[in-house]
C-alpha cells in the first residue's frame, strides 16, 4: 500500500538536462518544464553557500549580480561541470515537478552526448541519484533526438541526425535500433554566442553579455549571408572598451554570418566526416532519406540550406527541434518495452 502511493506521487521523468536549458518531461503528462540551466548561489559572511534561484529567476541574474550573489551554469559541453550545483538544480526541477512532495522519488531517463565519458555518466547518474532519483537511465542525445524527431530508428536502413545543442553537436547514424556511427564536437549555441561577443569586441570594440550575444543571434543570426545588401539590423547595448562609458551600435544580419561562420564550419566538418566513414549502403539510405536536425541551432536561418550545398543531400528541419531531445527521452520512458534497447548498460 505504502509503495503504491509513493509510486502515485513520483512520477516517472525524462530529463534532457541541456547546457542552455533543462526540460522535463513527466510519463503520461508529456514536457511540462522548460528553463535555463542556471542556479543563483548567495554567500553570507561566514562564506556559507546557499541557493537562491534556479532557472528563469537565476538566468536573469546573470552579469547582473552583486558580490555575494553568482549565477552559475552546472553545465558545461553538455555534462556536469559543478556536481554539488547541477544536484541542487535536479533537486529543484524534481520538487517543482512533484510540487514539493516529501514522498517524491521518480524513476528517470537522463540524455548524455555521446561522446561523455564513463566519469561524466557516472556522475550525471549519481547528482540524480543524490537529487531523489529512484532508479536513474541514460540514453545518448542523439539517440533520444532521432526518437523525438520520428525517425524510424528501428528499421534495417540508415537514419541521420544532427543535434545542435548549447554545449555540444551530435550527430549520429542509426540503424536498427542502435547507433552505428556516433560523434560530438564541443560547438554549439554557446560557442555561437562567445564568437558574437568576441566579434563584438574586436570589430565594435564594445563589450556585451552572453544574454545580449544570444539575443543578436536570435533575432539576425544566420548560417549565410543575406540575398540583398546588409539584412536585417539591430540596435546592440553594451561599453565602450576605449573609454568605459555605455554606448550602442547598430549590427547587420551579414556581420553576425560573418561572426558565425568559423563556428558553423566546424559542425559542417564534423558532419562531411561522419558521411566519409559510414558503410556505403547506410550512405545509400542517407542520400534517399537526407539529414534531420534538431536542437535550438536548428532554427538558425539558412543552416539546412548551408548544409544542403555543402553535402548535396536533403535537409529537412524536425518539428519543434528545441524539444525533440526532451520528446524523444519521455518516449523511450513511455514504451521502455519496444524501446529498452536504447538505454546505455552500466
Amino acid at each position: 500500500m505504502i509503495k503504491s502511493f509513493s509510486a502515485f506521487l513520483s512520477e516517472d521523468m525524462g530529463l534532457d538536462l541541456g547546457t542552455a536549458n533543462t526540460l522535463v518531461y513527466v510519463k503520461g503528462k508529456g514536457i511540462i518544464l522548460n528553463e535555463p540551466s542556471v542556479v543563483a548561489i548567495a554567500t553570507d559572511n561566514k562564506n556559507n553557500k546557499s541557493v537562491l534561484a534556479v532557472g528563469s529567476e537565476a538566468k536573469s541574474m546573470l552579469g547582473r549580480t552583486p558580490g555575494r550573489i553568482e549565477a552559475i551554469r552546472p553545465m558545461k559541453d553538455g555534462v556536469i561541470a559543478d556536481f554539488d550545483i547541477a544536484e541542487a538544480m535536479i533537486k529543484h526541477f524534481i520538487k517543482k515537478v512533484h510540487k514539493k512532495s516529501f514522498f517524491a522519488n521518480p524513476n528517470i531517463v537522463i540524455c548524455v552526448p555521446s561522446g561523455a565519458t564513463n566519469v561524466e555518466r557516472r556522475a550525471i547518474k549519481e547528482s540524480a541519484e543524490t537529487a531523489g532519483a529512484k532508479k536513474v537511465y541514460l540514453i545518448e542525445e542523439p539517440v533520444a533526438a532521432a526518437i523525438g524527431a520520428g525517425l524510424p530508428i528501428s528499421e534495417a536502413s540508415g537514419s541521420m541526425v544532427v543535434d545542435i545543442g548549447g554545449g555540444t553537436t551530435e550527430i549520429a547514424v542509426l540503424s536498427l535500433g542502435g547507433v552505428v556511427h556516433s560523434s560530438s564536437i564541443k560547438v554549439g549555441g554557446d560557442t555561437m554566442d562567445d564568437s558574437i561577443v568576441n566579434f563584438m569586441r574586436s570589430v565594435h570594440k564594445l563589450a556585451i553579455g552572453e544574454s545580449t550575444a544570444e539575443r543578436i543571434k536570435t533575432h539576425i543570426g544566420s548560417a549565410g549571408n543575406p540575398e540583398n545588401g546588409d539584412g536585417k539590423t539591430l540596435t546592440v547595448k553594451g561599453r565602450d572598451l576605449i573609454n568605459g562609458l555605455p554606448r550602442e551600435v547598430v549590427i547587420s544580419e551579414r556581420q553576425v554570418a560573418e561572426a558565425l561562420s568559423d563556428s558553423l564550419s566546424q559542425i559542417i566538418t564534423a558532419l562531411k566526416r561522419a558521411l566519409e566513414v559510414i558503410p556505403p549502403e547506410l550512405a545509400a539510405d542517407i542520400v534517399d532519406k537526407g539529414i534531420m536536425l534538431t536542437g535550438g541551432g536548428a532554427l538558425l536561418v539558412r543552416l539546412d540550406e548551408a548544409i544542403r550545398v555543402t553535402t548535396g543531400l536533403p535537409v529537412s528541419i524536425a518539428d519543434d527541434p528545441l524539444t525533440c531531445v526532451a520528446r524523444g527521452t519521455g518516449m523511450a520512458l513511455e514504451e521502455n518495452q519496444n524501446l529498452h534497447d536504447v538505454f546505455l548498460s552500466d
